[in-house]
């Protein structure tokens, strides 16, 4: 989320047209397209973010500038040349990296939140194993995990939380 991305579609001898189908998930389809005889592109209920990479003549990749959730979806390329017909099918998904925070409780026992991560982050304790472990999904696909050890030793003033998720590892300590 929030980076740029770039979908090839191979430029084909003597393409006559290409066009980009776009469904996202949620919402309607856009799609853009080329015709060469014409040296003319059209969109069609696509955003602003997303457009050609390139010059569709020389290069028909396409670009979205800062993905979001509601790009997740299927990007399809048609190329249609003199070598015959070709396409290339893409599903786009959005990673989502989680907002940690570490807390103590009433209790003086330490808490830990993966917020609004997608897919949902896995939550450990460095040292410490007996926890619970809740999750709310919210209606943008993300989901909030939140962690708090139970069997806190009494002995062991320093703890530590790492959060692991495929856009990346964090960790946080605190002292309760």
């Amino acid at each position: 989320v929030g980076n740029s991305f770039v979908f090839a579609c191979p430029p084909g001898s003597n393409m006559t047209l290409v066009t980009w189908k776009i469904n996202p998930k949620a919402g309607g389809h856009c799609s853009l397209g080329y015709r060469a005889d014409q040296n003319k592109t059209y969109r069609t209920n696509c955003s602003d973010n997303i457009d050609w990479k390139f010059r569709p003549d020389q290069n028909p990749a396409l670009e979205i500038w800062k993905v979001g959730i509601a790009h997740e979806g299927d990007y399809t390329c048609e190329l249609v040349g003199t070598d015959g017909n070709f396409h290339e099918v893409y599903q786009l998904t959005v990673l989502v990296p989680p907002r940690l925070t570490l807390y103590c409780d009433d209790h003086g026992k330490p808490v830990c939140e993966a917020a609004a991560g997608k897919p949902a982050a896995q939550i450990s304790w460095v040292l410490e194993s007996n926890s619970t472990l809740e999750e709310e999904g919210h209606d943008n696909g993300t989901v909030t995990v939140l962690s708090k050890l139970t069997a806190y030793s009494t002995n062991m003033t320093h703890t530590t939380c790492v959060v692991s998720h495929p856009a990346g590892n964090q960790s946080k300590s605190i002292t309760c």
